[in-house]
């Protein structure tokens, strides 16, 4: 199967111009030959935690008309998409979201993100569940930027058969995770690991892109690259 990590600069609380930006990233990702294509952590609404929380039409449900264009650049592409943002949870509150949108536009799953750092603990509310989801034979597990920081959701998703593991994620270039925790996360499970950055300016720093894919043996097999907004592609499963 070939997925995409995808990489671009949301407009901060514009959920319908990031919508935009990520039906075009499907469309093109699928005219390549992807199948799954994978966005950044709160790509919705660009990573900013403060403005979420003073701004409540920012979060969605997870049947929000506003994410209709998503789901036809699905059906249109016949790719799946792991986008992520503020969704409203059952018990009324905010998960950091993950939505995978099927090839034919359904839900297919949702993870809300386990662990909270720094000020997203003031504004979410902690998933308590494991993100899986098959499409063609090959079992996914989701997980979200700082949860990445803890190698027992990627052993958990290897005990479970999953071969793919999506890390939606919010990276500056100083970050240390492109060397000490998804190269890590994927020699030490065997998993594919599959990042997708945001660009730009954001509450936390400023996105350093290199949207990309490690392979089971911890080396890189794409790379985004630090500036260019776009995709990659890998073949992975």
């Amino acid at each position: 199967m070939i997925v995409a990590a995808t990489q671009f600069a949301p407009v901060a609380g514009d959920v319908e111009a990031n919508v935009r930006t990520i039906a075009g990233l499907i469309g093109a990702a699928g005219a390549d030959g992807a199948r799954l294509v994978v966005f950044a952590e709160l790509c919705l609404t660009g990573y900013e935690p403060s403005l979420i929380r003073d701004t409540p039409a920012l979060v969605l449900s997870e049947d929000d008309g506003r994410l209709e264009p998503i789901r036809e650049a699905c059906r249109a592409a016949g790719a799946a998409a792991v986008v992520n943002g503020p969704v409203h949870t059952a018990d009324g509150g905010t998960g950091i979201t993950t939505l995978v949108i099927g090839p034919d536009g359904s839900l297919l799953t949702r993870y809300d993100k386990q662990h909270l750092y720094g000020v997203e603990a003031e504004v979410f509310a902690p998933g308590t569940a494991d993100g899986r989801f098959a499409l063609d034979g090959v079992r996914f597990a989701t997980a979200t930027c700082y949860d990445n920081r803890f190698p027992e959701l990627a052993e958990r998703a290897a005990a479970d058969g999953c071969a793919v593991y999506l890390a939606s994620s919010v990276l500056t270039a100083d970050n240390d995770s492109f060397q000490k925790v998804y190269p890590v996360r994927a020699r030490d499970f065997g998993l594919y690991v599959v990042l997708g950055n945001a660009l730009g300016p954001n509450e936390d720093g400023v996105g350093c892109g290199a949207a990309g894919v490690w392979g089971p043996d911890g080396e890189r097999i794409a790379d985004a690259g630090p500036e260019k907004p776009g995709h990659v592609l890998a073949e992975v499963g």
